[in-house]
């Protein structure tokens, strides 16, 4: 689901020019156009080979080619004469010959021709964690297992299949998955299974789909080490809560409807996807995407080492993602926006609602009040929102792109959900995390996500310009009194990574040197400071570690490549190292200096879960700002009126307008008495 090609404007949104019946470059794959791809292959294929899709989705035209479509269609200069670069279908699936065996495939499409142009083995990827639930009700060993726990009436096993992570073993490839106790004695079809965690994980095949062992986990305590055995059968009734009522309803209303207007693009896998991000016509962004997410778990005892997620690379999002509610997900006046899948036989399916696109009001936007007239101007910060909801077993995240009318732009992560729990020996406590329920431990972990920001700063050729600001020394010449600090800026010339830096507020300008600001003289730029949130604590030995190298620094910065989207590789599960990651990019040791570059920025929280937590925990919140830094001549801003908000009012009067404290003009507003400086001096 790649998002809607945004333009940010000063006093309303024009995401894109109006389509035509040709499909843009960046157009998602139609139903007919998935379809057609996926008939191609199953005609080159033919009956003897069976065939499992996975995923269909556009292939993005390599940039050069797009990039000079793209000039000449904010230029106005597109005809039907003009050459468009070709629609190529990606294909990834899993090919079982007569004899099973297995190979997973990925094909290039040309979805005019229907015909396919490339194809290949991917031998760095794994087989995909399906059919778990059906391989364990066959499974006489999972059957066994479960009987040993005696569940009462009323109780029935749930399970969430997970990626199986980097264990040292190989081949054949597997899936488990975490086991829980669901109380259906209530006939809640939503009851929290997560309170009730099974001490086992079923470990199933994927290529013939049989459960080949149960591994046992350890329940114990800070006293039993990394011991199993020590855990007893017992099941803890569920707790319920009713609603608070005192909660009055807040509403959001714009009764001219919305300051935009939308046609739409859009792609699978990293959820929603910015490209070419324009203010005025000015280029800003390429493209702008997550490219990662990695969770791992810190609880060292066997198998638990396994347990690390890696959201997009192991599965995708495309199928994460939730059908977004009118009322509920996104407020006010909603546009959204649908996404073609491929189901496993090939045939295209629509997931419907999946991304919304909407405005809110972000609190005041610049306000400057006259000290001498007693009078003040003020706007709002009126954002345009690209959002979508996942669901990854346990967790949901909402991401968001936020752009507003000043030039920024904020991406925006939230987590919520329920945290990952497993069984503890009642009365016992772990150091590897926190009981939230009894005989619930919700196990330490981390969520580490990393953000692929592609520059157009005014052009395609940016530099990357390290700035920090320093104390300056005592100097009888420069500083006699100690006041001043240094500016200090050191412009990138290779790949490389960087730490966050606090202490000197490092700040990352991606700047196009050939481009000076008539204002200032300096380059016109893009700036954001890197969070200093904690990197990934397993050690660097770890197979957790080297499968995600690109955690271990803050921001990497490297030469653009068509098709390096990745930045834990391209394919994750079941990985022993990161393959054609950020950290391969970096080691090639390429010019990045008025260059084509890519900056990827690493964020994330340690999270050790609290009661609070539970049963569902609040949102965490972290947030990136993207800034422009003298790529404007004013603010751009300034031209957004202080339109006065008719609909508010006191909380003990019908309106704010009835007391007279607000002058009729309606931008601005007085504070205290109303006396001009003529006035002033005869007092």
């Amino acid at each position: 689901m790649s998002s809607t090609a945004a333009t940010a404007q000063s006093r309303s949104v024009v995401p894109n020019p109006p389509r035509t019946s040709i499909p843009h470059p960046l157009d998602a794959l139609s139903v007919s156009e998935t379809n057609a791809a996926s008939h191609a292959i199953l005609h080159t294929r033919g009956s003897s080979v069976a065939i499992n899709f996975r995923s269909i989705f556009l292939e993005e035209p390599p940039k050069k080619e797009l990039s000079e479509y793209l000039e000449l269609e904010h230029s106005s200069r597109l005809s039907s004469q003009t050459p468009k670069p070709t629609r190529l279908a990606k294909v990834q699936y899993d090919a079982v010959n007569w004899n099973k065996e297995h190979a997973y495939m990925e094909s290039l499409v040309d979805v005019a021709t229907g015909k396919e142009v490339y194809q290949t083995r991917r031998k760095d990827a794994s087989a995909r964690f399906i059919n778990f639930n059906e391989a364990c009700i066959e499974s006489p060993l999972f059957k066994n297992a479960i009987a040993e726990f005696k569940l009462p009436d009323g109780f029935h096993v749930t399970i969430d299949p997970w990626p199986y992570g980097g264990d040292a073993e190989r081949n054949p490839r597997y899936t488990q998955g975490l086991c829980f106790a669901k109380d259906s004695r209530s006939g809640n079809d939503d009851s929290n299974h997560y309170s009730y965690p099974l001490p086992i994980i079923p470990v199933m095949d994927t290529y013939t789909h049989e459960i080949v062992r149960i591994d046992k986990l350890a329940t114990g305590g800070k006293e039993d080490n990394l011991a199993y055995g020590t855990h007893k059968k017992d099941v803890v009734k569920l707790m319920s809560q009713p609603m608070r009522p005192d909660v009055k309803q807040l509403n959001v209303v714009q009764p001219d409807g919305p300051s935009f207007q939308v046609d739409g693009r859009f792609t699978p896998c990293e959820g929603a996807v910015l490209h070419d991000v324009r203010y005025d016509g000015q280029s800003v962004l390429y493209r702008l995407s997550l490219s990662e997410m990695t969770v791992p778990y810190g609880d060292p005892r066997p198998p638990f080492h396994r347990k690390q997620a890696f959201d997009f690379g192991d599965e995708g999002v495309g199928r994460a993602a939730n059908n977004l509610a009118l009322g509920c997900d996104c407020l006010g006046v909603i546009k959204y926006f649908d996404v073609v899948l491929a189901e496993p036989n090939g045939e295209a399916s629509i997931s419907k609602n999946v991304v919304c696109l909407h405005e809110q009001d972000n609190g005041i936007g610049w306000k400057h009040t006259n000290f001498r007239t007693e009078r003040a101007i003020v706007t709002r910060l009126r954002e345009l929102v690209v959002q979508f909801v996942i669901t990854l077993a346990n967790y949901e995240y909402i991401i968001a792109y936020k752009l507003d009318q000043a030039g920024g732009i904020t991406v925006e992560t939230r987590a919520t959900g329920i945290v990952s729990v497993v069984n503890i020996d009642p009365g016992k406590t772990s150091p590897w995390g926190n009981i939230v329920s009894s005989g619930a431990l919700a196990q330490n972990h981390q969520h580490l996500f990393c953000l692929r920001i592609d520059p157009a700063v005014d052009g395609f050729n940016n530099t990357v310009v390290r700035e920090e600001y320093l104390p300056m020394p005592m100097s009888k010449e420069f500083n006699p009194y100690g006041s001043g600090y240094e500016v200090r800026q050191t412009a990138i010339k290779k790949s490389t990574f960087l730490y966050a830096s606090p202490t000197t507020n490092l700040t990352i300008e991606m700047t196009n040197p050939t481009k000076l600001n008539t204002i200032s003289g300096n380059p016109v730029s893009y700036k954001f400071i890197p969070t200093a949130s904690q990197l990934m604590l397993a050690h660097p030995d770890s197979i957790m570690a080297k499968r995600a190298q690109f955690t271990q620094h803050h921001v990497w910065i490297t030469r653009y490549k068509d098709g390096g989207l990745w930045a834990g590789g391209e394919f994750t599960n079941q990985s022993k190292k990161e393959i054609d990651g950020v950290a391969d990019a970096v080691a090639r040791n390429e010019n990045v200096e008025n260059d084509d570059v890519v900056v990827w920025n690493n964020f994330g929280l340690t999270h050790n879960p609290r009661v609070e937590d539970w049963p569902v925990m609040p949102v965490e919140i972290h947030q990136i700002h993207l800034r422009p830094a003298d790529f404007f001549t004013c603010n751009p801003a300034l031209d957004v009126p202080g339109v006065k908000n008719a609909t508010s009012v006191l909380a003990d009067e019908k309106s704010c307008c009835e007391s007279g404290d607000v002058q009729q003009q309606a931008s601005s507003h007085l504070q205290g008495i109303d006396l001009d400086l003529d006035r002033r001096s005869k007092l």
